[in-house]
């Protein structure tokens, strides 16, 4: 074990795929369905992916500048680190391995068992092998519920706990052997992503898109407030994108790939988003997305087409979607704590570097968390907890790129936001507005994240007494290689 630095591996290509890959999950083919039944209308669909499309390329194109700034591993925590201070990076990094990262990876683990269930009839989350131990709702606060939860081993969390491990197994093998099983994921996923779109929009029979889906409830939302809670929905299925700057430290001519990756593979997915969500509405019209069994709108638009035949199809797709998916957030995610490592806030050991130049032991670490995630069965409810706090660190990063402007002016910044400061803003005002829209209409998807980054300063706490570390970069530091 070495604590060297990390191998310039990763080229233009595999930089833009990883970014590709871990957006493109099981989201897309899911999420439609909920953004109908609150929005009521096609128009209203296709209007909120837009929303989500742009504010993630302008918090791509904002990044990218960052990106240009700081070309080292740790992304988005060594920028918030260097912009605001140590314990404003640190809470980024908690929140990030407690739930955001950890919980994704156990929860796209989770859907590659379930839809394995598809082929394998006794690969279900209802089949148990340990368990279950039932724990009941519990309702703090008014409108805000913890729980109910099932705790225990069924097969599809014991599929996903393997596919966890053995990923972390062929990411341990170095950044090249992982980003290679990544692109041929990614160019996969996107082939099928986009030959249903092809065929959705060539061959779709004679649909109503104007026809509308039933309201969400009697107590419909305001039009833009509706567009707005909607996001958590399309905006988080479209996420992820910030991963490639994690891995900084081993991309080649990062000032100029990162940058460009992020531009690429934000623009090429989104784009593939709405235009997969206008195949829907030509396949099956707002009713038919609102109406699609278990929400499952890519699975009904395939059947649409062809039948039976057609799910399975999908139920394929989306196996090798969420696969890669997972691939790149395993990838990913574990430079962010050896960074922190480095720093003293992290496992001191997970520092270190493995003899073919990757953390082994951060993902290691990351397996272990995640599989714990998966085997509560609670991923859902967490990652609906952080949605407000993951969308919180996001704005202040932005935020982040207009403050160096103001503070550091006379540093060189290879890469420039186009547009600035319209760019920044205009993420800033769209960020501002879904949390406000969350706090005051979906309490639930709003207190409990900032409970847990709140409960990160007692472990910052600790973490500065037992570990000092050597990490002393302070807010406002210089830029380095």
């Amino acid at each position: 074990m070495t604590m060297g630095g990390y191998r310039r591996e990763l080229g233009l290509f595999s930089a833009t795929m990883l970014i590709a890959g871990s957006m493109i999950g099981s989201g897309v083919y899911i999420v439609a369905a909920d953004m109908v039944r609150v929005g009521g209308s096609g128009a209203f669909l296709l209007l909120a992916w837009a929303l989500t499309a742009g504010l993630t390329v302008c918090g791509a194109l904002s990044y990218g500048e960052l990106a240009g700034l700081f070309p080292a591993a740790g992304g988005q925590y060594t920028y918030l680190r260097r912009i605001y201070g140590p314990l404003t990076g640190f809470l980024y990094g908690w929140t990030f391995f407690a739930v955001i990262e950890c919980g994704t990876i156990a929860a796209v683990g989770i859907a590659f068992g379930k839809y394995l269930g598809v082929f394998l009839p006794g690969v279900s989350d209802s089949r148990w092998l340990a368990g279950p131990w039932h724990v009941p709702a519990w309702e703090p606060f008014t409108g805000v519920v913890v729980g109910p939860y099932d705790l225990g081993v069924t097969t599809a969390r014991l599929i996903g706990i393997a596919t966890i491990f053995v990923l972390t197994a062929v990411n341990a093998g170095g950044v090249a052997l992982g980003a290679r099983v990544q692109n041929v994921f990614t160019v996969t996923k996107i082939g099928c992503l986009a030959a249903l779109v092809g065929l959705g929009w060539l061959l779709a029979p004679a649909v109503a898109p104007a026809a509308a889906a039933p309201a969400a409830s009697a107590s419909a939302l305001p039009f833009i407030v509706a567009l707005l809670v909607v996001q958590t929905g399309s905006l988080f299925s479209a996420d992820a994108w910030n991963s490639v700057t994690f891995i900084a430290g081993e991309v080649k001519e990062p000032r100029h790939n990162l940058p460009l990756s992020l531009l690429i593979g934000t623009t090429l997915v989104c784009a593939l988003y709405v235009a997969a969500n206008g195949a829907y509405l030509r396949l099956l019209g707002p009713t038919g997305i609102a109406a699609a069994p278990a929400d499952r709108v890519g699975s009904a638009a395939l059947a649409a087409l062809f039948g039976p035949i057609g799910e399975a199809v999908m139920a394929g797709a989306i196996l090798i979607s969420v696969f890669g998916c997972q691939n790149g957030l395993v990838l990913s995610g574990a430079r962010v704590y050896q960074t922190m490592a480095v720093d003293g806030l992290f496992l001191p050991q997970a520092a270190r570097l493995n003899r073919r130049g990757v953390p082994a032991l951060a993902l290691t670490v990351q397996a272990g968390w995640a599989s714990v995630l998966a085997l509560t069965g609670t991923y859902g409810q967490l990652l609906d907890y952080v949605i407000f706090a993951a969308l919180l660190f996001y704005f202040l990063t932005v935020l982040g790129v207009i403050l160096l402007r103001r503070r550091h002016p006379e540093w060189e910044r290879p890469v420039r936001v186009p547009g600035y400061p319209f760019l920044p803003v205009a993420y800033l005002v769209g960020a501002l507005a879904i949390m406000l829209a969350l706090l005051v209409y979906r309490p639930a998807f709003t207190w409990p994240g900032l409970v847990v980054v709140a409960l990160g300063t007692i472990v910052y706490a600790l973490a500065k007494a037992w570990s000092p570390g050597p990490g002393r970069v302070g807010a406002g530091s210089a830029p380095v290689e």
